[in-house]
């Protein structure tokens, strides 16, 4: 059987799965690598080990599957930078990782002397240290003679796709796609190219970046050494994309919301560049039509998800294992009071405010970890509820539905939990790693493994949640939160919130 292997480059740890032409995951490896945190509000990873880890998991999945694949198909957590020696390839510094906010002053800074309106109408973004590059330009002012060497030629910038292309073909392709690209403040969604007042305004030369290519379609040839054989890459898209591509959602109005680390809604919006809508929280961004070329979609990014639940398990030891959290929020009718903003590194959509932080309120003596774990599963629900009404008024569409996936969405509580506060219908995969599969299915159609994307998501199967009542006061007690977790960043000094 025809096969393609996928490779989906994540946050906090690498997964590598061989996908059968019929669509059948035959393989999986995963494998967890080092999160760097050098100070308070900085994430870096080690870009080495994340191509190690990437490989390991690469070679343990085709050898378990026990076939070649004919196509790889890579998909990467966005706006993360590396930085690395176009000779060498080896890395000039850590990743700078999307969480990262050590570039939140000069966002304000940014947002102050040009605007909400002039980044919206450029990028379809806004000013957040979240993007790419106000990274690059850090590293550009803090790394000794980076910025001599990139005028040159010598480094070169990429997101994590950029950087698992160049190792896999041994240097002679750098390339990214459009999907990423628009994720990096210096991509021009308008035109579709690298915006030449934006790379001015950060001073990143044109030749240090990446060359931009359709999401599906083969761009490099991944060498014999690392996988034993010569494999095509054919397909490349960033996380979300990618999973809004698995879900088949290529059609205007079709919404999909990855949990994750983070949670990512992402609505289709066809061909056409919709208006800037800057101040409403909602991003336009890149995503891919029905064949893999450049389309359109509308996102809300919530930077804390999954990881909320992560730090219960490894920060406060509340929990073992990340399963256990759906029999726990049955333990207990509600939380107590509780609401719980997981916002460690800055809130995302629709409130884009960095210095924001953590914030638990309603603690008494009654609260158990089954309250704090409850208040964590309904944090997800709530914040995607803020950015799916913030995205129906900036769009005018109003979702029939939401197709869900990520790891989180295993958790059958939660799903029902997000279909009763969303008042609307929860369709969740029979396999939940759509990510993986869209970046499977851009790479299956550039090689002929299926002739289109109708037949790629043939067999696909759907559990439904369908809505109940919505829980009483849980709503408007988590906005609350959110109203304090605002509050205390917004009144702070530069000082206190290390700007």
């Amino acid at each position: 059987m025809s096969a393609i292997l996928a490779l989906d480059q994540g946050t906090t740890g690498s997964t590598a799965l061989v996908i059968g032409a019929d669509g059948r995951v035959m393989s999986r490896a995963y494998r967890e690598f080092t999160q760097h945190f050098p100070a308070p509000g900085m994430v870096e990873h080690d870009a080495e080990e994340i191509w190690q880890v990437t490989l390991q998991t690469a070679r343990e999945a085709v050898g378990q599957a026990g076939v070649d694949p004919i196509a790889i198909g890579i998909t990467n957590q966005r706006e993360t930078v590396v930085a690395w020696d176009r000779s060498s390839g080896a890395p000039l510094h850590h990743a700078l990782v999307w969480q990262d906010r050590r570039t939140a002053a000069r966002c304000r800074t940014l947002r102050a002397e040009l605007g909400d309106e002039w980044v919206a109408q450029r990028t379809g973004l806004v000013w957040d240290p979240y993007f790419s590059a106000t990274k690059i330009e850090w590293l550009l002012g803090q790394v000794p003679e980076l910025r001599s060497r990139a005028a040159a030629g010598d480094a070169v910038f990429g997101t994590v796709d950029a950087w698992l292309v160049f190792r896999l073909t041994g240097g002679r392709a750098f390339v990214t796609d459009h999907t990423n690209a628009s994720r990096t403040l210096l991509y021009n969604v308008a035109r579709r190219d690298w915006d030449d007042e934006l790379l001015e305004l950060f001073g990143v030369p044109r030749a240090s970046l990446p060359d931009i290519e359709r999401s599906s379609g083969i761009v490099g040839t991944a060498q014999a050494e690392h996988l034993g054989i010569e494999i095509p890459i054919a397909g490349i898209a960033g996380d979300q994309q990618a999973a809004l591509f698995g879900q088949g959602c290529w059609d205007a109005g079709q919404a999909k919301c990855t949990y994750g680390t983070g949670a990512f809604l992402l609505m289709s919006v066809g061909a056409e560049l919709p208006g800037a809508r800057a101040g409403s929280g909602v991003l336009t961004t890149l995503s891919c039509d029905a064949e893999g070329g450049p389309s359109y979609a509308l996102e809300g990014s919530i930077f804390i998800a999954g990881a909320a639940v992560q730090w219960l398990r490894d920060g406060l030891r509340l929990i073992d294992r990340a399963a256990e959290t759906e029999a726990m929020a049955q333990e207990v009718p509600d939380t107590g009071g509780v609401s719980f903003v997981p916002a460690f590194v800055g809130l995302g959509a629709p409130y884009w405010e960095a210095e924001a932080r953590g914030t638990i309120v309603g603690l008494t003596r009654g609260t158990s970890r089954a309250h704090l774990v409850r208040a964590a599963l309904e944090a997800m629900a709530y914040s995607t509820r803020d950015v799916v009404e913030s995205m129906a008024a900036a769009s005018g569409v109003a979702l029939a539905e939401v197709k869900a996936d990520g790891g989180a969405a295993a958790n059958d509580w939660l799903m029902q939990f997000q279909a009763d506060v969303l008042g609307v219908r929860v369709a969740r995969p029979d396999v939940v790693e759509t990510t993986a599969l869209g970046a499977a299915g851009l790479a299956g159609l550039a090689t002929g493994v299926w002739s289109s994307a109708a037949a790629f998501l043939e067999g696909r199967r759907y559990h439904w949640f369908d809505p109940g009542r919505e829980p009483a006061g849980g709503y408007p007690a988590w906005r609350r939160a959110v109203s304090a977790a605002l509050h205390w960043a917004r009144d702070a000094s530069p000082d206190e919130i290390g700007g």
